[in-house]
Parts: structure tokens; C-alpha cells; sequence
């Protein structure tokens, strides 16, 4: 059954992949810096992330439709790595204001030179395993968010009681996009306790909520209006100055009173609240996703079998097993150790066991408060 006002519509407006990368992926210390976050890395394969994100999306939206969202001291960087985008399509943040400046910095530059279109709005560090699949489900997420007031939101199913996690609770189908089901989202809910998580899992009503949004540039600027208005108005403001000289200046000085908020805090939750104009539906995505949020989650991506030694350059081990080493350049002999990670860089090295990889960003934060900002 469709519940009422969920419409889709055929393709009208041209759809635009907005990828996020400011991030600074403290957990991938010594690799990521700030000058060379996690986005920035191969990771997970020979691409770097953001290069693997967009050659995942080009077949679907084209090279000219692509922006991302940065900082000053990546922006160089993410221009080499999306060559072929417009160098006017990398907007540079001048401080992180966490994502609902960051889209809504997006949404005006896109209404600026298309008048509208849909906003494709992903992050550019998650691995996607079936790439084929999940290029489905973004056309039929990008079908879907051609109707005006529809906020559409992909979910992962989720495979563990993963508590690191916010999560989307789902009702009835509400639409068939492509044939693909739609679900009514009845609420988001932020990183429950291991017991909450182990019910959300048993329920089978829950996904993981991974960040990728679908909606036009004037509905996600027209929730901003109703739900962060001093935002929207600074950003509209803002929007006069695009392409002008100005525009530098107005922009420290704009993004200075922007409130540090998240999409997820700032228009998703309070819109599943608002049935009248905004509608709110997830897309099931079980596409093999992957976040890759440590050094942990990598050695579990590139395993083949449980306790396999898994390493970037010549090694040779002697009763270990389970260890992930990062040293492409130097032969790596590992003896009687299991379950490390270990990450050699020309300035530093890191060696912890892959159960407290979660705490590499403590690492980084002694760093700060002790200035070591030459292995920052």
C-alpha cells in the first residue's frame, strides 16, 4: 500500500552527486593528516576513496554533475582527485560547520547554476562491495527525490548490534520507485547501548543510517528555512555573492555564524515529525556497505578467512595470525603476535591490537594538546 502524498515521478530535474569530504579520519593516524584524510587514502583498494566513490556514481549522473564539500587544506587535493569535475564545483569550507552547513553551502551553488535539480548527498570514504546493485537503488532514489517535499534516505541493513550507529526505524512500504521498495521512516534514533541495539537488530524495523540523502536543492533549502533559519538566511545571503569578487570575504565571514550541526539533528529527525510537506522515506540498501571506520574494520574488509595475516608489502610471519600490517616499503617479519595492527609511516608508527584501533583518534588528540603538529 502507498501512503498518501509519497509520490515518485519520471526523471525531470538533473540530479548532481554532492560528496562530502572534509573529514579529517583521526582513527587512520599515522596514515591520515590533515592535509591527507581518510577520503584522500587507498584505503581499501589502489583508488583512494573519493576516487573510488566517483567512479562508482559516473555511469550514473556524468563527471559535470559532481561537487564536493571541503576544507582549504584538502581543496587542492580533492581537485586532483576529481579531475574532470569543475574546479568551480569543489567549495571549499573555511571551518568545519558540521553537514548541515556544509549541503546547505552545496544546495545554493547548485540552484545558483542549475535553478534546481536533485541532490545526490554521499560521503566519500564508504566502501560499497555490489557496486551494480546500489547504482540501482540511486536512480531510484534520485526518481523518487524529483517530487518536491520528498527527503529520501538509504539505510543498511544491519548484519551485528553495531552501537557506533545511528539508526532509522522503518514502517510500511510507501512507494515503488524503479520497483524498488520505499519505506515510510517513523523516526531516527542516535547510537543506542549494546541491549537497544540488540533489540533494533531482532525487530528486522531498523537500518543503519550511512548518510546518503536524495532530495531537490529547494526542498532540503526549504527545511532549512523551517527547521535552522538563521542558517538558511546566512547561506541565502551568501548565495548573492557566488561568482562575484566578493564572494572569499563573505564567505569566512558567513560560515563564522553558521550553527555546528548535523543534517540528522538539524532536518531529518524533526521532519519525520512534519507529515505535511516534507516526506520522509528510506530506501533499503543491502549493497555490501561499509564505512571503514578503523583500522580494524580494514583488516575485517581485506581478510578472505578468519586469522589471516593480511599486509601492504612483503612479509613473512612465524606463529602469527589476525595481524593487518601497513609497511609497503620495508619487509615486515612478524614472530609469535596475533591480532595487531601495525602502520609504518616515514615519521611515526602505530602498534595497538585491532580491539583498540577505535582509540587511534586519542593518539591524535595528545598530539594536539601536546603540539605536535608536525605529525598532525
Amino acid at each position: 500500500m502507498v501512503a498518501t502524498g509519497v509520490q515518485v515521478t519520471q526523471s525531470k530535474l538533473p540530479a548532481c552527486a554532492v560528496l562530502l569530504a572534509g573529514g579529517r579520519g583521526t582513527r587512520f593516524w599515522p596514515r591520515s593528516r590533515v592535509r591527507t584524510p581518510k577520503q584522500l587514502l587507498n584505503i581499501a583498494g589502489d583508488d583512494t576513496m573519493l576516487r573510488a566513490t566517483l567512479r562508482r556514481l559516473h555511469p550514473v549522473l556524468g563527471l559535470r554533475n559532481f561537487w564536493a564539500v571541503t576544507n582549504v587544506e584538502q581543496a587542492a587535493a580533492v581537485r586532483r582527485e576529481m579531475s574532470g569535475v569543475p574546479a568551480s564545483h569543489i567549495l571549499a569550507e573555511p571551518l568545519g560547520r558540521n553537514t548541515a552547513a556544509a549541503i546547505g553551502l552545496a544546495a545554493i551553488h547548485i540552484e545558483h547554476e542549475r535553478g534546481d535539480a536533485v541532490m545526490a548527498v554521499l560521503p566519500s570514504d564508504s566502501y560499497i562491495a555490489d557496486v551494480a546493485w546500489y547504482r540501482k537503488l540511486v536512480r531510484a532514489a534520485i526518481q523518487m527525490a524529483q517530487v518536491s517535499g520528498n527527503l529520501v534516505v538509504m539505510g543498511i541493513p544491519p548484519t551485528r548490534p553495531e552501537t557506533g550507529y545511528g539508526y532509522i526505524e522503518r514502517g510500511g512500504v510507501c512507494a515503488r520507485p524503479l520497483g524498488i521498495g520505499a519505506f515510510e521512516v517513523r523516526r531516527f534514533t542516535e547510537k543506542p547501548d549494546l541491549a537497544q541495539a540488540k533489540r533494533y537488530l531482532a525487530s528486522r524495523h531498523y537500518l543503519w543510517n550511512a548518510g546518503m540523502f536524495f532530495w531537490r536543492a529547494s526542498t532540503f533549502l526549504r527545511a532549512l528555512e523551517q527547521f535552522l533559519p538563521a542558517t538558511h538566511d546566512a547561506l541565502m545571503a551568501l548565495g548573492r555573492f557566488i561568482g562575484k569578487p566578493q564572494y572569499a570575504a563573505q564567505l569566512r565571514h558567513t560560515y563564522a555564524r553558521l550553527e555546528n550541526i548535523s543534517v540528522d539533528y538539524a532536518v531529518m529527525e524533526p521532519a519525520t515529525r512534519v507529515k505535511d510537506a516534507l516526506h520522509v522515506a528510506v530506501i533499503p540498501a543491502k549493497v555490501g556497505w561499509s564505512d571503514i571506520g578503523s583500522w580494524a574494520a580494514v583488516y575485517e574488509l581485506l581478510a578472505h578467512k578468519p586469522q589471516e595475516n593480511v599486509s601492504s608489502g612483503p612479509v613473512h610471519t612465524l606463529d602469527a595470525s589476525g595481524n593487518y600490517f601497513w609497511s609497503p616499503k620495508k619487509f615486515v617479519a612478524a614472530i609469535g603476535v596475533h591480532d595487531l595492527v601495525l602502520v609504518e609511516t616515514d615519521d611515526a608508527v602505530l602498534l595497538c591490537r585491532r580491539e583498540h584501533s577505535q582509540d587511534v583518534g586519542k593518539i591524535v588528540k595528545w598530539l594536539e594538546e601536546n603540539r605536535r603538529r608536525e605529525l598532525l
